[in-house]
């Protein structure tokens, strides 16, 4: 593993980098010095790169001179003693003053080509002047590069030469400590360079990367009345800001004949007229401000750099959609538009930095899991990366409040997060964010949640994993959607992310045209559907152990719905047989069999799913192979006579060469099917999903009634019983054609004999 390091080396012979005052939030009292000799307060915040030599500007401390300070008796350890080891490149962070200071360390040590280590530690203050001590809890490189648990550092700044010397101490963990000093390089952790292209219809003016904080009378009664740019705000959040100094015009025709832009067409401007376009890893951000998405006038921005080995280099604005309509009766609606195209700006970027939004930051960052492991959601956050009408009280209590900023765990990220997860074009988007949501837009009529029905969601190995889908109408109103909405997978992206692995799209092994028939769905009701996540067109998707984040997003009638971020974990094997049974399951024939329901004729693939049943007879992996291999046998079956006459498949079909198998009239299979779905009926609706379940009970009880009504009958009394106690409530049951009482069971044996 190798991080790469945001800036050159510093030759120590030249002045340290200029800062801008204004942009590290100088008190100003500190800018009105006594002494003209001493224009700038020194903050001990900033980036230290490491000297392999203590530096002339001596730090005159007890614990460097070998006192009995709190640091030598720690330790035991005396500053000067030769490293353990030698430290090929270091540079370290430091965050305990200035604007929003986060009271944290981070570093990177580079021991060799191959070997470097992230670390980031919490800080407090000491008694002793300009030094702060905590505890290092998080590691990010072999375990054996750093064992130190423990870091102790102080600064010392000269006011006469304006230079800033560090030395840091890293102890505890059992190793030696050892000690190491730094100088100072920058004010800021890291450089980044932004790029602002405008499409030739949008008016200058439209094109907002500076809003004047006091413009607009909803604010906070506090804040500094300044004009701010984009780039002050992400030199306050702790980047160098520079301008690449090529902003242009893009042609509008490169819209196509429509004039709006679609995510595709954005990423060809991109690398059109983006002066710094590469496809690596770099400190550099394209801005295009443009008129209108292809989605309409709902979507006020997006970051859609997701195409190509690098993500989260570009995103877009789109200055006429609904972030420039001011709300009705607003004080001053100028203000509003202006504070709202600036405010989308800046989101989004925030995306190309990897930020998610303030609602998401336990989907799944670093490797699946949040990358701050007590990282919590802030649904209630006055941040840039939040949604001003998701808050409380709304938009207006949004602003009221906003300081044009970032919370404090977005700015522990963004300063100290591995480079990599922050770098444009570095981690992929899903890699350390979770789920992209393109649509800043207005709140969505729907939501759209994810579940699995277990008491937990933990799988067996080999365990299959049925997703369910719930779309509610949160909207107020009746909508009208199609029935087959969630069946649509057209317009549906499901992601699955693998901790520790890229992330990878569910693609299901076939797309149904589908009429168009229209459902009412009354505010607070819902449709439901589920289908097979472990395996599609990608092959198997679920099947090493491990924990998985999965979520999906639907766009309907140009609207984008992003549902909840879904972890599950798959166990590891507990015997020798489920390690056997994998290396035949986990084939691209097996997959299909359990997706379809089965196949009367693909015998490898039935041929792996009855040994699960032999070698692992009480798994829930047995229970989806016994429904797989029963479920064909109550269907007629139809299948192709390929001969000598017909020897392809299309000749068999021009010769009409069709055989049927007739539904099985075996009593076995109905035993089987009544001790999986009747006897062990929770069981069965715990691995297959309420869902599913209640379809095969379905299934069962059509093909009962051909021959016994009563018998049907009793299946969904069963089945009824099983769900009701799992808290599936009873208006699931009301249409049931075999339900005691049933106005539909008069005909229902001719109805399951046509069924």
């Amino acid at each position: 593993m190798s991080n790469k390091f945001s800036n050159d080396d510093v030759n120590f012979d030249q002045p340290e980098d200029e800062f801008d005052e204004n942009e590290m939030s100088i008190e100003a009292a500190d800018l009105n010095q006594p002494f003209p000799i001493f224009p700038k307060k020194l903050f001990a915040s900033g980036l230290y790169k490491a000297s392999n030599k203590q530096l002339p500007l001596p730090i005159k401390s007890k614990f460097a001179e070998g006192s009995n300070d709190e640091f030598e008796d720690e330790t035991g350890f005396v500053p000067g003693k030769k490293l353990p080891f030698k430290v090929f490149k270091e540079e370290l962070r430091l965050d305990v003053d200035g604007r929003y200071p986060q009271m944290h360390a981070s570093g990177i040590i580079r021991t060799n080509i191959f070997t470097t280590v992230h670390w980031i530690a919490r800080l407090k203050s000491t008694r002793s002047s300009n030094t702060w001590v905590g505890q290092i809890w998080f590691k990010e490189g072999p375990a054996n590069a750093m064992r130190h648990t423990k870091v102790r550092i102080k600064v010392k700044r000269s006011w006469f030469s304006n230079q800033r010397q560090l030395i840091a101490k890293f102890y505890g963990g059992g190793a030696p400590a050892r000690v190491q000093y730094f100088r100072f390089n920058s004010p800021y952790f890291h450089p980044v360079e932004f790029e602002y292209d405008r499409v030739s219809d949008v008016p200058a003016a439209d094109a907002t990367t500076v809003v004047s904080t006091c413009a607009h009378p909803n604010r906070p009664a506090t804040i500094a009345c300044e004009n701010l740019s984009l780039e002050t705000v992400y030199r306050r959040a702790g980047f160098n800001v520079s301008k690449s100094g090529n902003d242009s015009a893009i042609p509008v025709d490169d819209a196509g004949a429509n004039t709006t832009w679609s995510d595709a067409e954005m990423h060809d401007a991109m690398q059109a007229y983006w002066s710094r376009f590469s496809n690596t890893a770099q400190w550099s951000m394209w801005v295009m401000f443009a008129r209108l998405h292809d989605n309409g006038n709902g979507l006020g921005g997006v970051m859609f750099d997701d195409i190509g080995p690098n993500h989260r280099q570009g995103t877009a604005i789109f200055s006429d959609s609904f972030i420039s309509q001011a709300p009705v009766g607003d004080a001053n609606p100028a203000a509003w538009v202006e504070r709202m195209r600036f405010w989308t700006a800046a989101h989004e970027m925030g995306h190309g930095f990897n930020l998610a939004h303030s609602w998401q930051k336990s989907l799944g960052a670093p490797y699946g899991n949040p990358w701050l492991p007590t990282l919590a959601d802030e649904p209630e956050a006055r941040s840039f990366m939040n949604y001003p009408y998701n808050v409380s009280g709304g938009e207006s209590s949004f602003f009221s409040d906003f300081e044009y900023r970032f919370s404090d765990n977005e700015l522990l990220f963004m300063r100290h997060a591995p480079t990599k997860f922050v770098q444009m074009g570095n981690a992929d988007w899903f890699e350390d964010h979770g789920f992209e949501q393109p649509a800043q837009g207005q709140p969505s009529p729907f939501t759209l949640e994810l579940r699995t029905n277990k008491t937990d969601t933990v799988f067996e190995f080999l365990e299959m994993i049925n997703l369910e889908l719930k779309l509610t109408n949160v909207s107020g109103q009746t909508r009208l959607l199609e029935a087959a909405t969630l069946k649509e997978y057209q317009n549906m992206v499901i992601i699955i992310k693998r901790d520790g692995m890229p992330a990878r799209q569910w693609l299901p092994y076939a797309y149904y045209v589908r009429d168009s028939k229209m459902a009412a769905i009354d505010h607070g009701q819902s449709l439901y559907d589920s289908l097979l996540l472990s395996a599609g067109k990608n092959g198997w998707d679920i099947a090493e152990p491990g924990g998985y984040t999965v979520q999906a997003m639907i766009t309907i009638n140009d609207e984008t719905v992003v549902s909840n971020s879904l972890k599950l974990r798959v166990a590891t094997p507990k015997t020798h047989g489920e390690e056997v049974c994998a290396q035949d399951l986990f084939a691209k024939e097996v997959g299909q069999v359990l997706t379809y329901g089965g196949s009367q004729f693909l015998e490898s693939a039935n041929a792996a799913l009855e040994e699960v049943i032999v070698r692992l007879p009480k798994s829930n992996a047995a229970r989806h192979a016994q429904m797989a291999l029963a479920l064909p046998k109550l269907r007629n079956f139809k299948s192709l006579n390929i001969t000598a006459d017909a020897p392809d498949l299309l000749t068999a079909l021009a010769k009409k060469q069709v055989e049927i198998n007739s539904a099985s009239a075996d009593s076995s299979v109905n035993k089987v099917l009544e001790t999986l779905l009747v006897k062990e009926g929770d069981a069965a609706a715990e691995t297959l999903g309420h869902i599913c379940y209640k379809k095969h009970m379905d299934t069962f009880s059509q093909h009962l009634a051909r021959d016994n009504v009563s018998a049907a009958e009793k299946i969904q009394q069963a089945c009824q019983k099983t769900l009701m106690a799992r808290n599936v409530p009873e208006w699931v049951f009301a249409n049931d054609e075999y339900r005691s009482g049933s106005p539909l069971k008069k005909g229902s044996k001719k109805k399951a004999e046509k069924a």
